[in-house]
């Protein structure tokens, strides 16, 4: 199933039957592909090497795929919880009644933001085992129903225990939406546009902190507790649609193939790639995706299959499940998937958006106004950042992406630093320093919602095989949560010894994340699922690449594909 080669021919998904009439013509091809949906096989020379797709790149690749971009649109609400209690609690912090009813310094603040993230980095580990176990959409339901409680814990609060066990609680429910949503998204995309349907989970993400900020924003100067009680409960509304609308989308077609359930699977798939039932028996992209779907789930169950007295569903199944993770063959997609996130934190994006008003006082903006909107406008600007992401990220690739985005928010942290470090005994007098300074915040979030923002959630859900996605994909949303909660844990009593050193520490953060994405990181973009071996060369072994071809043959994946072959004449 390589992706090399010259000389191929494009074979239309369609009955292939006439396709090898050696008396047709080339022109006959293109009616054929109007016929369905624009997809494309192209087999190469050898006979069995070919790529395929769907459809387009980009937006119009999105429109395309409508029902699996409505699937995708529908699942990112859970990046939206997760957006918004980030936005909304930068306001509720220094909201009149909240401080006066509750007072709390430095350190009160990041044991309050951080908690969240510490039951979110236990729900994102534990949604992986979740996610195997009751499928993809229950889990997301679980989720949900713990979300929902923690954020009427919170919203109901009479003392500060339960503002605190709300949000620990709520963080469970959030780790582990953040986890299962861009697992469900990789699973169901279509190759050709999976980057930019996944870029859709940061760009609910920030929506949502678009719309907490704002939303607390316009209630801070509600009469007593509902200027704070008001924004906290909103987020329920979300979380209960989402828990609903679940039971009504289409099964991980990955998953059921994992579980053997392989005609359930095909008839998913056939839904999520607009086939109709009778296009199912005759179209070949559904056949060759199905087939890449089997072949992965034997070669997972032949080479790290669980011993025969290991029994599946106990504890010791599960570590050594986990175990796998750290093994030769993949521990370097988990060091990929782990530093991925630790990059995303450690750029500094949440500091800002927990810490907004805070940080923007160190800059010298004076007035609580001034303030909070210069600071919201950071939410704003990832918003929009994020939107050409989505289009490109799949036509550009990661790389160029990554490489960039860290550039540029490196640049912009130690821009920072230096103007805090000449200017903070004095900002009034430097006015243009402040605004440079406000201005470089903003060229940094425009680079993280180009860069590691969508990335960090699609490239951990590209790397990992079928049998260790899903905790791969939780163990790599953990190390999110993780470095999340140090983050909020120690940013206000950093800012409050050194400004300028803690705008450097992120500086320092981007660089490292430049050498990485330039060094470590594979480019992933346009390669299936399936396929993701080939990016990491050897890792799967010779013995591996040997076993995947016998099974491809044994499943017949080899003679799908050579009989599709077009003869030379219409090449």
């Amino acid at each position: 199933m390589g992706l090399h080669g010259t000389g191929y021919a494009v074979v239309p998904a369609d009955d292939v039957g006439s396709v090898l009439d050696a008396n047709a013509s080339s022109q006959a091809l293109l009616p054929r592909e109007a016929r369905l949906h624009g997809g494309t096989l192209v087999v190469h020379p050898d006979g069995h090497s070919y790529t395929y797709s769907y459809g387009p790149k980009g937006l119009s690749g999105l429109l395309h795929n409508y029902y699996a971009l409505g699937c995708a649109v529908f699942v990112s609400i859970g990046g939206l919880l997760f957006g918004y209690d980030q936005g909304v609690i930068a306001n509720v912090l220094v909201m009149k009644d909240f401080t006066e009813r509750w007072p709390i310094g430095a350190w009160e603040k990041g044991v309050m933001t951080a908690l969240l993230e510490l039951g979110a980095l236990i729900g994102a580990l534990a949604a992986g085992v979740l996610a195997d176990r009751v499928s993809r959409r229950k889990a997301i339901v679980l989720a949900c129903v713990v979300f929902c409680i923690g954020s009427a814990f919170q919203c109901g609060a009479e003392r500060l225990a339960h503002l605190v066990v709300g949000r620990a609680i709520g963080g469970l429910g959030v780790g582990a939406l953040s986890m299962l949503a861009p697992l469900y998204m990789a699973e169901i995309s279509p190759p050709e546009v999976r980057g930019s349907l996944m870029a859709l989970e940061q760009f609910s993400i920030v929506l949502g902190a678009v719309l907490g900020f704002w939303t607390g924003f316009f209630t801070r100067n509600v009469p007593g507790p509902n200027s704070w009680r008001v924004p906290l409960g909103i987020q329920l509304g979300p979380g209960i649609l989402l828990a609903v609308g679940c039971w009504f989308l289409p099964p991980s077609p990955r998953l059921l193939v994992m579980q053997g359930r392989t005609e359930e699977a095909l008839h998913a798939l056939a839904k999520l790639r607009l086939r109709t039932p009778d296009e199912i028996p005759t179209d070949p992209l559904l056949k060759v995706e199905l087939l890449e779907m089997q072949v992965e789930a034997q070669l997972v169950a032949q080479t790290i299959g669980l011993e025969d007295d290991v029994k599946t569903g106990t504890l010791h199944a599960e570590a050594l499940t986990w175990a796998r993770l750290f093994g030769r063959k993949y521990r370097r997609r988990t060091f990929i998937g782990v530093m991925m996130m630790f990059f995303q934190q450690w750029s500094g994006i949440n500091a800002l958006l927990y810490y907004g008003p805070t940080l923007m006082r160190e800059l010298g903006l004076q007035g609580e106004s001034v303030t909070l909107v210069v600071s919201g406008g950071i939410g704003i600007v990832q918003f929009f950042a994020v939107l050409p992401a989505i289009v490109f990220i799949d036509r550009l690739g990661r790389k160029p992406l990554l490489r960039g985005g860290s550039a540029v928010m490196a640049l912009s942290h130690f821009c920072i630093a230096t103007l805090v470090w000449l200017y903070d005994d004095d900002w009034q007098s430097h006015w243009f320093a402040a605004w440079t300074s406000v201005g470089c915040v903003y060229i940094f979030t425009a680079a993280y919602g180009m860069s590691y923002g969508p990335i960090g959630w699609v490239l951990p859900s590209e790397v990992f095989p079928l049998s260790v996605r899903s905790k791969g994909v939780s163990l790599s949303t953990a190390s999110n949560w993780f470095n999340n909660f140090l983050i909020g844990l120690v940013t206000p009593e950093l800012m409050e010894s050194s400004a300028s050193g803690t705008f450097l520490t992120f500086s320092t953060a981007c660089f490292v994340g430049y050498l990485w994405s330039t060094y470590i990181v594979p480019e992933t973009a346009n390669v299936s699922l399936e396929d993701i071996d080939a990016v990491f060369g050897s890792s799967a072994g010779r013995e591996d690449v040997e076993l995947k071809a016998q099974i491809e043959r044994d499943l017949g994946l080899h003679e799908v594909i050579g009989q599709w072959s077009v003869p030379a004449g219409l090449r």
